[in-house]
């Protein structure tokens, strides 16, 4: 079996894998400060009963990735081991200007996005996370850049802290576009805002998309992350809601890295 960890800078995410089953998955808080010692005992207390014989890990966080190196060399020496890094054999061609600066996440997005839905043309991955995150996809699997904005969560907090009348409100859909009270008023900003931001974004990368590749397919739009259910039936031009998109591409990578 297959352990996949997808640290953000938010969430961790761990997923358990039987060959190309996703049988269990798990979703902790990310605290930076957490020793290897520490994150050991977190993930032996989730993973206990089953037989790891695989580990996949990605990480946006430089310390936890410190951390899980040492847990790593001390508690799963003798398996099989892909950690998602520069260099890394992803299959993935970073068609940007700094490949090394892709965060990891991204990269392993773009591998699950082209496998599940790029047989018919282009791919827009949109994880709404701590921040909004948009990959492109080329028609070959290449990842070709995207957009990045503020996360929902992060956006409501700044708000809050900066106006001195206003508050953090809980994420929910509110009854209508236009709020009746303070409240409401924030949740339909912040719901129908954001998924008007990305049906903007997503409407502009299309665009380019047809010049780039005029003879393709129809372009497919994947939302994935903790965040996306807030906009699933509001955005009007997510396609799919696949909710472990990044432990699939980290199962794909770990199965192309160990040959």
């Amino acid at each position: 079996m297959l352990l996949a960890i997808d640290v953000g800078n938010t969430n961790t995410v761990l997923g358990i894998f039987d060959e190309e089953e996703l049988v269990r998955s798990w979703r902790v808080k990310t605290d930076p400060r957490d020793t290897a010692d520490e994150l050991w005992l977190l993930y032996r207390s989730l993973i206990e009963g089953y037989n790891v014989t695989g580990l996949a890990v990605c990480s946006t966080v430089p310390s936890v990735l410190r951390e899980l190196r040492t847990m790593i060399a001390r508690y799963f020496a003798e398996i099989k081991c892909t950690i998602i890094e520069p260099g890394t054999k992803t299959g993935v061609p970073l068609l940007v200007d700094n490949p090394r600066e892709i965060g990891a996440d991204r990269i392993v997005n773009t591998l699950a996005a082209h496998t599940l839905y790029g047989s018919s043309g282009p791919c827009i991955v949109v994880d709404f996370g701590t921040s909004t995150n948009l990959d492109v996809v080329s028609p070959k699997g290449e990842f070709l850049g995207g957009a990045l904005a503020p996360g929902i969560e992060i956006s409501v907090e700044a708000l809050a802290s900066r106006a001195a009348q206003l508050r953090k409100v809980e994420l929910v859909r509110p009854k209508s576009v236009i709020g009746k009270n303070t409240v409401e008023a924030l949740q339909s900003g912040t719901i129908f805002g954001f998924a008007g931001q990305v049906d903007g974004l997503v409407h502009r990368i299309i665009d380019e998309l047809e010049i780039l590749y005029p003879d393709t397919g129809e372009v497919s739009v994947i939302a994935t992350g903790g965040l996306a259910p807030l906009v699933l039936g509001i955005s009007e031009t997510i396609d799919f809601h696949e909710e472990d998109l990044t432990l699939i591409g980290l199962r794909l990578v770990h199965e192309r890295s160990q040959g």
